[in-house]
């Protein structure tokens, strides 16, 4: 059986820990780990945990969202049902986002020839668990492979690589000479690891990247007989696995260029109280210094130079520098992609290198960049699991709906990430601000809500081991209420005042309207323009 936790939803309860203690745990307070792949003999216990969940958050043998309630239109497109019945569409991607699209366009209706083409061999896993569970050794990568898609149909092309694309004739070019035709097509292509900038240096045994099955297979072997431990950049996954090293019992080191660990991310405050969580825990913390050459002694890593003028001797570096968007085979394509992202509207139809929509060429997930009316129309690239989730269900609906029926992707972003026995999860685009308030708990037990705010109304909400309060701040955000918020609650600190967010450089404000989403359902969701003159 296979079992995925939607750790977006999640909100610590423990129920499941509760009814299945072999399958479910909880580190601290409501960080929560699982094994992805119990045995059958856990199925009962499993399903009851399921029921018991009180946000449902608990999948089993299925990935996703609950199917929606409501029944497809009594007016289709013209074009839609031939479409379903006999049209060619591929998906480029063949991981979560592409996997929840082919469920999707089956669940619509459509009828017709799936092809799904991905660069890894084997069966499609889940990516979380791999900096978490799999390195501290608590279940094996193989038991990470996400649920079997039953009656899915389609033609499974893994372990071949697309390299190109031709838009005129409509066909993907594989890397093994084939080319495959489309009617419509969907760009799922993810990311992968930044790799050490070096090659040389990259090439030495001890330096390691961490993103894919393989890779935490291999840095888990490594953990467990490693000495020090160095982690090049403090983002979510540097953090995490430092959070391992020393759950592991290994003396870790952690670089950092920027002023405090999730920098990028949250902003300085918040920032500063991830590095005391850090130091609290024994790590090492270095901030405000880069790694400028790792050296070894017959091609064996042995010390990292540092900018400060330190040395440090190390058996293992990780480097942990962000990702790179998997984009290169539609160079040339006349695509809008790049760097960037592959850009796309707010109905994930990719722009062509003019910004002009394709109407039959679509993103989604981390490879997608589109943009988001609650933050000015900015364009977002979100590497988060629930943006994969919810983003390919858009995509796919509207891949086989006319104009006027289709969705928009108006999801707030949504992320979590387990450190130290600490839950952190983020709702909204937290570096969209200019200020940030403690509104709930305190900092100095690592139990706390952070709410940003830009220009008087609030953007986002960070919880630590606080994540049942997510959704309220959630609505919060969608209807833009005021900040510094006015409301008290029973834990918030009795001095409490806005400070500056310290979050990096971001593009001006284009326009002075602001966004309320309504709606729930992808279905329903709509944003609307509320003029301050009104």
């Amino acid at each position: 059986m296979r079992v995925v936790v939607d750790l977006t939803r999640c909100q610590g309860y423990g129920q499941c820990v509760f009814m299945a203690p072999e399958v479910f745990s909880m580190t601290g307070a409501e960080a929560l780990a699982y094994d992805p792949e119990p045995s059958e003999a856990q199925r009962g216990h499993v399903l009851r945990a399921a029921a018991a969940c009180p946000v449902q958050a608990l999948h089993v043998d299925h990935v996703g969202a609950p199917e929606p309630d409501h029944e497809p239109g009594p007016h289709p497109a013209p074009d839609g049902d031939d479409f379903k019945r006999t049209g060619r569409i591929v998906i480029v991607g063949a991981s979560l986002a592409g996997m929840r699209a082919a469920a999707v366009l089956r669940r619509e209706g459509f009828a017709g020839s799936l092809t799904m083409i991905g660069d890894e061999p084997g069966e499609p896993y889940d990516r979380p668990p791999l900096s978490k569970q799999v390195l501290t050794g608590q279940v094996p990568a193989r038991n990470t492979v996400l649920p079997p898609l039953a009656g899915l149909g389609a033609e499974w092309l893994c372990g071949v690589p697309a390299t190109g694309l031709d838009l005129d004739r409509r066909r993907v070019r594989l890397a093994d000479g084939r080319d495959i035709g489309f009617d419509r097509l969907l760009i799922a292509t993810g990311t992968r690891a930044r790799p050490w900038p070096d090659a040389a240096e990259a090439a030495l045994d001890g330096v390691v990247t961490l993103r894919t099955a393989e890779d935490a297979t291999r840095l888990r072997r490594r953990l467990t007989g490693a000495g020090r431990v160095l982690v090049i950049g403090a983002g979510f996954t540097g953090s995490e696995i430092a959070s391992v090293c020393r759950h592991l019992g290994r003396p870790v080191t952690v670089a950092e260029r920027g002023a405090a660990p999730l920098v990028g991310a949250l902003g300085g405050v918040i920032g500063a109280v991830a590095a005391d969580l850090q130091r609290a825990h024994g790590v090492d913390l270095r901030c405000g210094v880069s790694v400028t050459a790792l050296e070894g002694d017959g091609g064996r890593l042995r010390r990292a130079r540092l900018s400060d003028g330190d040395t440090i001797e190390v058996d293992l570096a990780v480097a942990a520098l962000g990702a790179v968007r998997n984009v290169e085979w539609l160079e040339g394509s006349g695509l809008a992609a790049g760097p960037w992202g592959v850009a796309c509207d707010a109905g994930c139809r990719v722009f062509d290198i003019n910004g002009l929509v394709t109407d039959d060429v679509f993103a989604a997930g981390d490879v997608a960049r589109l943009p988001h009316p609650v933050y000015e129309y900015q364009f977002l690239t979100l590497e988060h699991w629930g943006n994969a989730v919810a983003q390919a269900e858009v995509a796919a609906h509207n891949m086989v709906s006319g104009q006027t029926r289709r969705w928009p992707h108006l999801a707030l972003p949504v992320f979590w990430s387990s450190q130290f026995g600490v839950d952190i999860k983020s709702v909204g685009v937290p570096t969209f601000a200019d200020e940030v308030m403690i509104t709930q708990g305190t900092v100095e037990e690592h139990r706390f809500v952070a709410v940003y705010g830009y220009r008087g109304r609030i953007t986002a909400a960070v919880t630590f081991d606080q994540g049942m309060w997510l959704e309220f701040y959630q609505g919060l955000i969608e209807q833009a209420a005021p900040f510094p918020p006015e409301f008290r609650t029973v834990d918030r600190p009795e001095a409490t005042s806005p400070v500056p967010a310290e979050v990096p450089d971001r593009v001006a404000a284009s326009h002075g309207a602001t966004v309320v989403v309504t709606g729930h359902d992808p279905a329903e969701r709509r944003a609307w323009l509320v003029h301050r003159s009104r």
